[in-house]
């Protein structure tokens, strides 16, 4: 059975730090992309930052510079590391894995999905 599942989210003050993860089960860590996507409430699902498994990264303009994306082969995860985080980044967080790279940013790109975390920030 294929399946994600994340973990880390909660509730923090802005300015804080939170750190996710995301550990797969029943899929092999090669030639797939990982990925960290977020909703708000009301608002359409969004691309956070995208891993590839050969190490390649890629961020959302608006989360660069305070988010690290990373991974563990071995463990079969990936990591969200949220630092300085500001009310606007309150959303569930959803792990994602997919095949394509044509474009790491579109949710249609993955098909597996988690069940989401979610992340609250406070002014």
């Amino acid at each position: 059975q294929v399946q994600l599942v994340e973990s880390g989210g909660g509730s923090v003050q802005a300015g804080g730090s939170l750190n996710l993860s995301c550990v797969a089960s029943g899929l092999p860590y090669q030639k797939n992309y990982r990925a960290w996507f977020r909703q708000a409430p009301g608002k359409e699902r969004e691309a956070v930052a995208t891993i590839y498994w050969r190490g390649n990264t890629y961020y959302t303009d608006s989360v660069k510079g305070r988010f690290t994306i990373s991974h563990d082969i071995a463990k079969n995860a990936i990591y969200l590391q949220m630092n300085n985080l500001k009310p606007e980044d309150t959303a569930i967080y959803y792990c994602a894995a997919g095949w394509s790279g044509t474009n790491v940013f579109s949710a249609a790109e993955f098909s597996i999905w988690g069940q989401g975390t979610q992340v609250t920030v406070s002014s």
